[in-house]
């Protein structure tokens, strides 16, 4: 959750990418109706049974199959490898952020499990990086060969990212996640949407990330992991990745 964020300001700022969100999705609408599905999808791949797995794959495999506009398609190769590769490096920043650092083994074991979620979710095999390193030098080149330009779609999408339109809440109160975001996103994208990130963002930044691990540590298990041991997923037919 604490990435998540991050991970959406990514995909955004690709042009494509935000048009498609932008012209297929209640996001503006509902984005944390939209979150919530997209939560339930992973949890469902990841935790749950063969068949639930592949239900949730085929559902949001659907939905992309009707999402097109006049150069761009969801099924396309390198969208989709876009898409899955913020998935994969936020995972990656923010466990290494607030929970603990992982071994170069660890990354490049959590790298080739997610290439078969990716796979399931259409990326074909042979676009993705052949090894971690090859994948972070994929999100290198990605940052800074011009492809990533947060538009106008990308600009209006973000402030509902950073400050969504809940339960009437004040936009103050989202002021927290909006520096966590922030604070987890590289620099070259920070820039680009224009985020404010000085002396005061960074303490505030800073704070979080000591913080929130002993806030987390101490949170009763019912509210801080999901799905339960022994619970098992379900898949429900109301979610998607873009529906």
């Amino acid at each position: 959750m604490l990435g998540g964020g991050r991970a959406l300001l990514m995909q955004l700022a690709h042009p494509k990418v935000a048009a498609g969100v932008g012209e297929h999705s209640d996001f503006r609408e509902r984005p944390m109706y939209r979150l919530r599905r997209t939560i339930r999808l992973t949890m469902a791949i990841v935790f749950g049974d063969r068949e639930t797995a592949l239900a949730a794959a085929r559902t949001v495999n659907s939905v992309h199959g009707r999402v097109r506009g006049g150069d761009y398609s969801a099924l396309d190769p390198d969208l989709l490898l876009w898409v899955h590769a913020t998935l994969v490096d936020t995972a990656l920043v923010t466990y290494e952020t607030f929970v603990r650092r992982l071994s170069d083994e660890e990354r490049e074991d959590f790298y080739q499990q997610m290439k078969q979620l990716g796979e399931m979710l259409a990326v074909p095999r042979e676009v993705f990086p052949a090894s971690f390193d090859d994948f972070s030098r994929y999100l290198d080149t990605m940052l800074t060969d011009g492809t990533l330009s947060a538009g106008r779609q990308g600009m209006e999408l973000s402030k509902l990212v950073l400050r969504p339109r809940l339960l009437r809440l004040p936009g103050k109160v989202f002021i927290p996640w909006e520096v966590i975001t922030t604070g987890l996103l590289p620099q070259q994208l920070r820039e680009q949407y224009g985020l404010a990130w000085g002396r005061r963002q960074e303490r505030l930044y800073r704070l979080f990330v000591i913080a929130l691990p002993s806030l987390v540590a101490v949170t009763p298990p019912v509210l801080r992991v999901w799905p339960l041991p022994g619970h098992n997923v379900r898949l429900a037919g109301d979610f998607s990745l873009n529906a």
